[in-house]
């Protein structure tokens, strides 16, 4: 009995997590960049039951061997065992922004260890001067013509924040950032070779979980990629299938709350009805 009281938990935790997870996907489906998560479940570790019992040999002395009788496994519910996002490419979407540059990852290679395709991000700098990743192209011009990502400052290749001091700005393909014709500096580009290192710290922001910064995909032969401006990458969310994610969350998170009121009942009676009766 108090074992249907921890899967039934274990079920209603992890379905509330799971939702908590589809509603922030729900809720940056329009950010550029964005990454959808996905979620992995899987039961708690099986238990093999099996009954103990003795086997009485037919001698005169009646000698007795214990031993034990499979009866099966079992389940103790079930757990989020992790979140991971989806780094595929987004669509591109024309915005005729000249401070909008979308990021185009055309072949980067698989992680050796994983045999996960790796993936690129824009490397920027927060207010208290910490390296961070973004996929959110949505750039801005400050009132000192430093280029931002919500608020951070993008990196050229030599590590410094990007100043254009002109509003006549084009940047290339290659990340070259030209103003009035003149080269300022080259978007830096990054390689996350294990995804599995990445850390969102929210509004689109990456760090790395060793503390380590990411390399540069700048002259490496095995990626190609382009920037093109006035272009921003759709985030990864399909709402459709996020909304149908969302009804069968809440579906089964309900289902488990009636087996935990069924057993809360039983338990109930057990208590008033059958302990006073004894």
């Amino acid at each position: 009995m108090l074992r249907g009281f921890y899967t039934a938990t274990a079920g209603m935790l992890t379905q509330q997590r799971r939702t908590e997870m589809l509603s922030n996907n729900m809720a940056n489906s329009a950010t550029a960049g964005y990454k959808a998560d996905q979620s992995a479940i899987r039961a708690f570790p099986e238990m093999l039951l099996q009954q103990m019992e003795n086997t009485t040999l037919p001698v005169g002395n009646g000698i007795n061997i214990p031993g034990v009788r499979p009866v099966g496994s079992i389940n103790t519910g079930v757990y989020l065992q992790e979140l991971k996002s989806n780094n595929r490419q987004g669509e591109l979407k024309e915005t005729g922004l000249v401070t909008d540059i979308a990021l185009v990852e055309e072949n980067v290679p698989l992680n050796p260890e994983t045999n996960v395709k790796g993936s690129l991000y824009f490397a920027v700098q927060n207010v208290a001067g910490q390296e961070r990743y973004t996929r959110n192209g949505h750039f801005t011009l400050d009132n000192n013509g430093f280029l931002l990502a919500d608020g951070n400052q993008v990196l050229s290749t030599t590590g410094q924040p990007i100043s254009i001091q002109s509003s006549n700005f084009k940047v290339t393909e290659d990340g070259d950032v030209l103003a009035d014709g003149e080269f300022v500096a080259q978007i830096d580009v990054r390689l996350a070779e294990d995804v599995r290192n990445l850390v969102k710290e929210g509004n689109g922001i990456f760090r790395t979980a060793d503390e380590q910064a990411l390399p540069t995909a700048i002259n490496n032969g095995n990626i190609q990629y382009s920037l093109k401006q006035n272009y921003l990458e759709n985030s990864t969310v399909d709402v459709g299938r996020t909304y149908t994610d969302m009804m069968t969350a809440y579906r089964s998170f309900e289902a488990n709350q009636k087996v935990l009121q069924a057993y809360d009942k039983s338990m109930e009676k057990a208590a008033n009805e059958i302990g006073r009766l004894s």
